[in-house]
């Protein structure tokens, strides 16, 4: 996929406007200041709540931790909501993203008040899933654009094994066999595309990567992030810190490699 003015714009409204933080936020159950805290704890317990709001004058004020629910007189253990944990539905998956990474949780107002909650838990739904699923697919798409347009010297083919060669030709022989026409490129594995541009320098050096180091240890990253997405596996544990480099990197991804931004 080339970049051009209109495709950017058309991904940016995708990227920042088709999920917000209302599609993975869960309503934030909450009581009055003056329910005793032995009655909350037993609440919290039997409803599996690790956290709830506490509400004075009908507005909660702030959130009671499961794990830290009485102070040391035995009342309310009460934590004050910081204005920096404070978003709104409309709020982008990618701030959402870049909030949990260095809070534990982010509460969501709605008519002037806070009614929800999100944490780290809840990005394992699909609407997240969906996205990155998505930014994945850019950055390989246009990877691979990259190789089939700028592998002026050597061919690519000459960066990848024979092994790998010979598989992606199996995939394209049983591609042809159902009548569809692909090129040998579009065969190869992410791992192959990450080894094309970590190994080629001219390449490489069209992308804001490094090294072929750098290069092959986002890509290896991506597919692991992407097969566990596609088989529906935990990524929070497992993907934590590549989910945050694709949000700190939202911008740049829908630009494209610099490399293709010129051409």
């Amino acid at each position: 996929m080339q970049p051009n003015s209109v495709t950017e714009t058309s991904l940016r409204r995708v990227f920042n406007e088709g999920f917000g933080a209302r599609d993975v936020a869960e309503s934030l159950v909450s009581f009055d200041f003056s329910t005793p805290a032995d009655d909350l704890l037993s609440l919290m317990n039997e409803r599996d709540f690790d956290v709830v709001g506490i509400r004075r004058d009908g507005y909660v004020c702030g959130y009671i931790n499961r794990e830290t629910a009485f102070d040391e007189f035995g009342g309310h253990n009460l934590q004050s909501i910081e204005e920096s944990q404070i978003i709104f539905g409309s709020t982008s998956l990618t701030e959402v993203v870049l909030g949990l990474r260095d809070k534990r949780r982010l509460f969501v107002s709605a008519f002037g008040a806070v009614a929800g909650i999100v944490t780290r838990e809840d990005l394992e739904k699909p609407p997240l899933r969906m996205w990155l699923f998505g930014m994945i697919t850019l950055i390989e798409m246009r990877f691979r654009h990259m190789i089939e347009r700028f592998s002026t010297g050597k061919p690519w083919q000459s960066f990848v094994s024979e092994g790998r060669l010979a598989k992606a030709a199996l995939v394209q022989a049983e591609r042809a066999r159902r009548n569809q026409h692909v090129e040998l490129l579009d065969c190869l594995q992410f791992s192959d595309i990450g080894q094309i541009l970590g190994r080629n320098e001219e390449l490489r050096s069209m992308t804001r990567l490094k090294s072929r180091r750098e290069v092959e240890a986002i890509v290896k990253g991506l597919e692991r992030l992407r097969n566990n997405l596609a088989h529906s596996q935990d990524i929070i544990v497992s993907d934590w810190d590549v989910i945050v480099l694709l949000a700190e990197n939202l911008d740049t991804i829908l630009a494209g490699p610099p490399g293709l931004q010129a051409s």
